[in-house]
């Protein structure tokens, strides 16, 4: 949001907000002339959540038209119930719309996934900037030309190069291996700890360190259990993303076999900003952010490719070090300050000149 502000002469955030909470892995807002009017949380789950849209639009209309009506342009990112009824309500008052698509473009599996492509492809053009989460080399659109790639980043200039370690070798008794992402199981990382019996005898002291919450998680750790190897891995849980820049930074190897529909996963680009090679799966745009050099992709998800990967990484000290070498290259073309002036660019295209609020 700060990097969006510095765009415009201001720029006031509509979004609902929880109660005040645990605010140990929160970021401070911040921004230029940057301005927050929070609204209360649609109440419920699935279903039930979408059922109550109706009442929360009724209660909060008169902030949403307020706002709308006296922006100068919309920004509104998606998927999400309450920015679909930002869009709609910008499309519908004819503002200048910047919508970005933040789900896996390449995948639509529910309706409501297949109406935020049909608007997208729909809309685009004109005043409509519409920018979606991911990358190829052909365009994302065969119906709408106007629709452009965008990547998704965490990252500043800054950080990127206080983080930044060329890796030289590996030592083959205590390589260290880590995964960060959701818990889950289409993350891989049941894949991970099953590799690691695999390896234990060519690499005596290797170990794995396992970042992030989810709901499968404790099924991990009795997986660690059961294949003996508990002593072997480390699950943090959740932590600060500070602390997961500094774990990644002292890993050798980063591990991400998903089959989940990701978009632009930003722990990827993390790891190669940290000089780590990122051994994943084909699936979105990673074969087109590792396909630089910076990594592995290995065809046949499976416990015993990845062992193999992790094992030809750690025995092969020029492959290793020319890999750690690109995803340093690779990641500098990720920053945040990269990834606001794509979108200065692309509204100034739409738009001409800057000046004035969004919201």
């Amino acid at each position: 949001m700060k990097a969006l502000s510095e765009l415009f002469d201001s720029t006031t955030l509509i979004v609902p907000c929880l109660p005040a909470g645990n605010r140990e892995y929160e970021t401070p807002l911040d921004g230029r002339n940057l301005s927050v009017i929070p609204l209360a949380l649609p109440s419920g789950k699935g279903f039930w959540r979408k059922l109550g849209l109706l009442p929360w639009l009724m209660r909060h209309s008169y902030v949403l038209l307020r706002e709308t009506l006296h922006a100068d342009a919309c920004h509104t990112p998606i998927p999400g119930d309450i920015g679909t009824i930002g869009m709609l309500l910008a499309l519908m008052l004819r503002k200048p719309l910047f919508v970005r698509h933040c789900g896996n473009w390449f995948v639509q599996e529910t309706t409501a996934e297949r109406f935020w492509k049909w608007s997208i492809e729909q809309f685009a053009g004109g005043r409509n900037v519409m920018l979606v989460t991911g990358g190829s080399d052909e365009a994302p659109s065969q119906r709408n030309a106007n629709i452009r790639w965008i990547f998704s980043t965490s990252l500043t200039d800054e950080q990127i190069s206080r983080y930044a370690r060329q890796r030289q070798t590996i030592s083959s008794d205590a390589p260290r291996l880590i995964t960060v992402c959701r818990q889950q199981h289409d993350k891989g990382t049941d894949l991970i700890i099953q590799s690691l019996p695999q390896l234990v005898t060519d690499f005596p002291g290797i170990t794995l360190d396992v970042l992030g919450e989810g709901p499968a998680l404790k099924e991990w750790i009795a997986l660690a259990d059961t294949l003996g190897i508990s002593h072997r891995i480390k699950f943090h849980g959740e932590i600060v993303h500070a602390q997961v820049l500094g774990y990644l930074h002292r890993a050798d190897i980063f591990c991400f076999p998903t089959s989940a529909s990701e978009g632009f996963p930003k722990a990827v680009l993390e790891a190669l900003a940290c000089g780590l090679p990122v051994i994943t799966t084909p699936v979105s745009v990673l074969p087109r952010l590792i396909g630089t050099g910076c990594g592995l992709i290995i065809q046949e998800r499976s416990s015993t490719a990845l062992a193999e990967a992790v094992r030809s990484l750690i025995l092969d000290v020029s492959l290793y070090r020319s890999m750690s070498s690109q995803a340093l290259d690779t990641a500098r073309n990720y920053s945040i300050e990269r990834w606001r002036e794509m979108i200065r660019e692309q509204l100034y295209l739409a738009w001409g000149e800057l000046h004035s609020s969004d919201y």
